[in-house]
């Protein structure tokens, strides 16, 4: 969705002797990038995708190009998870930087693996393990649950591998914005989904994905807080408080 030009209409004399209009209210950042769309279901149904809301385009949760000091080689995805970041390496020392909401399965997995599978509107099974610990709760859904607008995995989903074998990582949307930038009780890594739907369409199977660790975290990033609202923070700025808990 694209706000229209605004036309003016006023002659010299006329524009002279009125007020001076105010000027249009600024568009929400990356308007165009976060609009709604409509997308093409896993049956060929057209689906919805709501507008994120300009309260969840936080500086750290929305798309940007930013300065990258990473050794990673252009083209590689860099998961992490401890930052709430995911980059897109663009080399000449820049990255796509995207935030990201981290699940209790986001820090199961450190080091190299590669996209081995690419999913539009992908279909969720959960784990038996889950099924057996939260009957209640995934045992209705043990057969799996069709890709669409109620599907945990949102539009679009990477599945990462190692050595040819499914290492269980995802990365993938969300049907709630609301998360991106905080930690969740499940999941991998999500994204926007406008975010993983660009992300999906710009790299191949193949590609090279990182993972960091928790020092590399550090290292790359430096201290972090978690806020009294879930998002990070750098360590020791301004907006700290007593409340304001280290970054795990």
């Amino acid at each position: 969705m694209r706000l229209a030009p605004l036309l003016l209409a006023m002659g010299l004399g006329l524009a002279a002797c009125a007020p001076t209009p105010e000027p249009p209210a600024a568009p929400p950042p990356d308007h165009g990038v976060y609009g709604a769309r409509t997308d093409t279901g896993p049956n060929g149904e057209p689906i919805e995708i709501h507008a994120v809301r300009t309260a969840y385009l936080t500086e750290r949760n929305r798309r940007q190009r930013v300065p990258y000091n990473g050794p990673e080689a252009a083209g590689t995805i860099v998961v992490d998870p401890y930052a709430r970041f995911l980059y897109h390496v663009l080399g000449n020392g820049e990255a796509m930087r995207y935030g990201v909401a981290v699940g209790q399965a986001g820090k199961n997995f450190q080091g190299t693996a590669s996209v081995g599978r690419k999913h539009a509107w992908p279909s969720w099974t959960p784990t038996a393990n889950m099924v057996r610990t939260q009957p209640e709760l995934y045992g209705p859904l043990k057969g799996g649950l069709r890709g669409g607008v109620d599907n945990p995995l949102g539009s679009r989903a990477l599945y990462l591998y190692k050595g040819g074998r499914d290492t269980m990582y995802r990365i993938h949307g969300t049907m709630d914005p609301s998360s991106i930038g905080k930690a969740t009780s499940a999941g991998c890594i999500r994204l926007f989904n406008q975010d993983i739907m660009d992300l999906f369409h710009d790299i191949p199977n193949g590609t090279t994905v990182k993972v960091r660790t928790q020092a590399e975290s550090r290292a790359l990033e430096g201290p972090l807080v978690e806020l009294p609202n879930g998002y990070l923070a750098p360590a020791g700025g301004e907006v700290q408080t007593a409340e304001v808990q280290p970054a795990q």
